[in-house]
């Protein structure tokens, strides 16, 4: 994408309104724009963004055997009303009727829905096990919507459903999830840590929230130090093998971690660990809650014995617009974003140094076409301003690779190689430079 004719409205000053890194960065960097209190337009730079770390969400869910639905955002009050959970929810719902009077509501989740779904079609217990998921736009009221889009009105969210016929089964599908997302989490550049959580509204006897650390997070958290060197993406995750699964699930619920408000010091003391104390941001939350909503909605299934059974449910959220938010939150410095490579926007920003000058172009040119015919994605600032300005949107945005081509460089058959992330500068002829962005 060149630059001349992308959307891409960057500021130069914080804006006022924003209290903390990522809505600032967000906002300078073109991103988003406000359309109301924690609503916000989603602009070509933070769509790509948002669109990357859904794939990566989506290709998760599958590898785990989980298969996508998608289900309406506006639901019928009636099913919250058999659950029992739609006077309790309270004012963050956002409650509506139709020109018929019928009572509705903005779906700010989805567990009576698609109990709903399964009720309605699933018959015996050879139709299970499932897991249900979708990525669809939610929405809770918040009192007081802050922080951009770490804490807005209107969010993304990845929720799934799964749905067994024992506990044991359901146990099994937590797992699952409890393994995929901690896969998620790591392909996108972050280091999850899972923590025993509360059911709050959602219910349930067994809950896991998954928190990255950062500096500007929103929870004091305590954890041992050797979750900072577990690596699951070193696993070859086989989702059909129990045992593994066990296996890394108990590997990572051994250490101890926990939230301020779970944080036991006599504890920490008895078992005399080496903890660490950060701040820590959410990004995903699975909940096992039994017959909670299959009972009360009459979820069942006939048995191997043709007994009626009621089945066990879990479900499982991840925030994908929230996670945008959270890996600037993670990955940033003074000058703007730190891109991990599977969620940027670009791999590449291409700086023209003399727009003006015919030999610069042409070679910018030249190497733009060679990377988008190899496949990879490129931002080429190809715009009358000065290197300055050039070089600071380049670090603004975060891109994880620079390439800087000037008509000095040129001259010697060379272009400047940069790395984002540590900020290392490479002299290479550009046969080399694009071999590196294209291997």
């Amino acid at each position: 994408m060149r630059m001349s004719r992308y959307f891409m409205p960057t500021l130069k000053e914080n804006p006022s309104e924003a209290q903390i890194v990522s809505h600032r960065l967000m906002l300078r960097a073109g991103m988003i724009r406000q359309s109301s209190a924690g609503i916000y337009s989603w602009l070509p730079l933070g769509l790509r963004v948002l669109r990357n770390i859904e794939r990566i969400v989506r290709e998760e869910q599958d590898r785990a055997g989980c298969q996508e639905l998608l289900m309406p955002t506006i639901q019928p009050a009636d099913l919250w009303r058999e659950s029992g959970r739609y006077d309790a929810y309270g004012p963050e719902m956002l409650r509506i009727g139709d020109r018929h009077d019928r009572e509705m509501l903005y779906g700010p989740t989805n567990e009576e829905l698609i109990t709903d779904i399964f009720r309605n079609t699933a018959r015996s217990y050879k139709d299970l096990p499932k897991i249900l998921y979708h990525i669809q736009w939610k929405f809770r009221d918040e009192v007081r919507p802050r922080f951009g889009v770490m804490r807005g009105r209107e969010f993304l969210m990845k929720d799934s459903y799964s749905f067994d016929l024992d506990y044991e089964g359901s146990k099994r599908s937590y797992n699952k999830m409890f393994v995929a997302y901690l896969k998620t989490f790591a392909r996108m550049g972050l280091k999850a840590i899972p923590m025993r959580a509360d059911t709050g509204p959602i219910g349930g006897d067994l809950s896991h929230e998954f928190l990255i650390l950062a500096e500007t997070g929103e929870s004091q958290v305590f954890c041992h130090r050797d979750f900072l060197e577990m690596d699951v993406l070193a696993e070859d995750i086989d989702y059909h093998s129990d045992e593994q699964v066990q296996s890394i699930v108990e590997k990572f619920t051994s250490q101890y971690a926990a939230t301020d408000e779970k944080h036991d010091a006599a504890k920490e003391q008895e078992l005399g660990v080496d903890l660490i104390s950060a701040r820590g941001i959410e990004v995903g939350h699975i909940f096992h809650f039994g017959t909670k909503y299959s009972k009360p909605l009459n979820a069942v299934v006939a048995g191997p014995n043709g007994e009626e059974i009621t089945v066990e449910m879990g479900s499982y959220g991840i925030g994908v617009s929230r996670l945008v938010g959270a890996i600037i939150e993670a990955s940033h410095d003074d000058n703007g974003i730190v891109w991990p490579e599977s969620v940027a926007p670009f791999k590449v920003g291409i700086v023209n140094l003399k727009a003006s000058d015919e030999a610069c172009a042409k070679a910018c040119d030249d190497i733009y076409a060679k990377l988008a015919a190899s496949g990879v994605e490129a931002l080429y600032d190809d715009r009358d301003e000065r290197a300055g300005v050039k070089f600071a949107d380049m670090d603004l945005v975060g891109l994880p690779w620079q390439l800087v081509v000037g008509p000095r460089g040129l001259q010697n058959g060379i272009v400047e190689f940069k790395s984002r992330v540590s900020g290392e500068r490479e002299e290479l002829s550009i046969e080399s430079a694009l071999s590196r962005l294209c291997a």
